[in-house]
C-alpha cells in the first residue's frame, strides 16, 4: 500500500485500485497525485490547470468532483480562508494553516513535539475532538 503522506512525484498508476473505501478511478488518481506533487495549498482550478497537463482530457467539473470525493473519504483536506477559493491539502497529520497576507501563500505549521491540545485549551473532561481545523493569517517569518 502506498503511503501517501510520505509520497513525492506520485505516478497515478501506482496507487492502489482502492484507497479507505474510494474506487480510485484514472482522474481520481490524477488529481491525487497532482496534490501531492506540489503541496502548497492550490485551488481546484490550480488542480485542473495541473492536471490538464498529463490528463488534456479532463475537465474542471470533474477535478471538482473528485476533490469532493477524496475530502470524503479523508484522504485530503479542504481549507478555507474567508471568502477565497477553497484550497486543498494532502497532509493529513494534525496542523494548522498559516496564509501569508503579504503573497496569499498558505504554509503547514506543525505543532512542537509533546504539545498537546489540552494543554492550549480548556476543554470539559471527556470531550473527544474528531476535526481539527486552525487557521492563522499574518505575516510569514522566515526561518
Amino acid at each position: 500500500m502506498i503511503v501517501l503522506a510520505q509520497t513525492k512525484n506520485p505516478n497515478p498508476e501506482d496507487f492502489p485500485s482502492e484507497i479507505n473505501g474510494l474506487r480510485m478511478t484514472r482522474q481520481r488518481r490524477e488529481v491525487l497525485a497532482t496534490l501531492l506533487a506540489e503541496r502548497d495549498h492550490p485551488t481546484a482550478n490550480d488542480v485542473f490547470l495541473r492536471a490538464q497537463k498529463r490528463m488534456p482530457t479532463i475537465s474542471l467539473a470533474t477535478v471538482y468532483n473528485c476533490l469532493e470525493a477524496l475530502v470524503s473519504h479523508n484522504l485530503v483536506k479542504q481549507v478555507n480562508f474567508d471568502r477565497d477559493s477553497s484550497r486543498y491539502c494532502p497532509n493529513l497529520s494534525d496542523h494548522c494553516h498559516f496564509q501569508d497576507e503579504s503573497s496569499g501563500k498558505i504554509h503547514d505549521i506543525g505543532f512542537k513535539d509533546g504539545v498537546n491540545l489540552t494543554d492550549l485549551l480548556d476543554l470539559p473532561e471527556g470531550t473527544q475532538i474528531n476535526h481539527l481545523e486552525i487557521s492563522l493569517k499574518g505575516t510569514f517569518g522566515k526561518s
